[in-house]
């Protein structure tokens, strides 16, 4: 989640890694009826009376799997849970500008189309140059702006620097708290792009625990026993097989970090120049000197790995209607895919 590793450093964040946190209580046998909102405020740690109302208001307080209001009244043996997002890390953050593709927004949310080599939020390495300090300025420099109460950006989810695509942020903590609900509930919609190594020849689904590497901490691994990690499922759809890659259609049901890179590493597809996953050798072909030129001239038009997440579905947290937003294929991407394509033509036809 928002955790820090052995080094102090903010862990690089991969798919829409959950930034939520879930509390599941029982009450006592001989619990006395008292107000939920109380009850909790001696069970949760770090949160407000009103912000356990305002998690009530948006339905994220439960008991017995019913939503509940702050007023309900907490009955001997009842199951309860809460969801809330994750407290932002107490760090300066320095507006500056950054110019950002804005897909949409309101008084609510931000739609952005993030760019690849750009870090989600400031942390260990990397202070400025930031999604969110980019954010923080257009924030501010908005007509409707209070610049005695700068609003700042609420994470919901994130990609890592080296992926592109669409994503949202929250503009109010009502609206932070309930998109953490949606993606807790798996109720949001995420689809990737992803160009792996190797034939996949049919769709699929990877089941498996993902958790730091036991020899690597920078990287993840999979756990297909689940003596590690968390569960971890991704289905995946072919779109287009060019013999030695595969173009995949990627939809999360979960948001483990490094969930897509990981997943495919473990089933020997490791994705297209994924230098944390092996993706970054020529792992299928020939030996030709020209073949390897070839893909060595792709590596340097995509220096990252090929991962863009296309589409995300959400229900708008104040009015309740049904978004879909969509980021057209990169730049960087979409000119290695053609060049495969006119390689495995031009290979066919010989």
């Amino acid at each position: 989640m928002n955790d820090l590793n052995e080094a102090g450093e903010a862990p690089e964040l991969e798919e829409d890694q959950e930034l939520f946190e879930h509390y599941r209580i029982q009450a006592d046998k001989g619990q006395e009826l008292l107000r939920i909102d109380k009850f909790l405020m001696d069970r949760v740690p770090n949160t407000s009376r009103t912000k356990l109302q305002d998690a009530a208001t948006d339905g994220n307080i439960r008991v017995n799997g019913e939503k509940v209001k702050a007023n309900y009244k907490v009955k001997p043996g009842d199951d309860i849970s809460i969801v809330l997002p994750y407290p932002q890390r107490e760090i300066e953050l320095i507006p500056e500008n950054i110019p950002l593709d804005i897909r949409y927004e309101d008084d609510t949310i931000v739609i952005i189309n993030k760019a690849s080599n750009m870090v989600v939020h400031p942390g260990y390495g990397n202070y400025s140059g930031t999604l969110v300090n980019a954010l923080i300025y257009h924030f501010n420099n908005l007509p409707s702006s209070d610049n005695g109460l700068p609003l700042r950006p609420g994470l919901v989810h994130r990609l890592d620097k080296n992926t592109t695509g669409v994503m949202v942020m929250a503009k109010t903590e009502k609206a932070l708290t309930n998109l953490s609900l949606q993606f807790f509930e798996r109720t949001i919609d995420r689809r990737y792009l992803a160009l792996a190594w190797g034939d996949i020849e049919e769709d699929g689904t990877i089941e498996g625990h993902i958790g730091r590497s036991l020899k690597n901490r920078k990287v993840m691994d999979v756990f297909p026993e689940g003596d590690f990690g968390k569960p971890a499922v991704t289905h995946y759809k072919v779109l287009e097989r060019l013999n030695y890659v595969t173009l995949v259609e990627c939809k999360l049901e979960t948001g483990r970090t490094h969930q897509i890179r990981a997943h495919f590493a473990h089933i020997g597809h490791p994705l297209f120049n994924d230098p944390e996953y092996g993706g970054n050798r020529i792992l299928k072909g020939t030996t030709f000197s020209k073949y390897k030129q070839f893909v060595m001239n792709n590596f340097e038009m995509l220096p990252r790995q090929a991962l863009h997440a296309r589409r995300l579905e959400l229900t708008h947290p104040a009015t309740g209607d049904r978004m879909n937003f969509e980021s057209e294929m990169p730049e960087d991407m979409g000119k290695v895919l053609d060049r495969w394509r006119q390689y495995i033509s031009t290979r066919n036809n010989a």
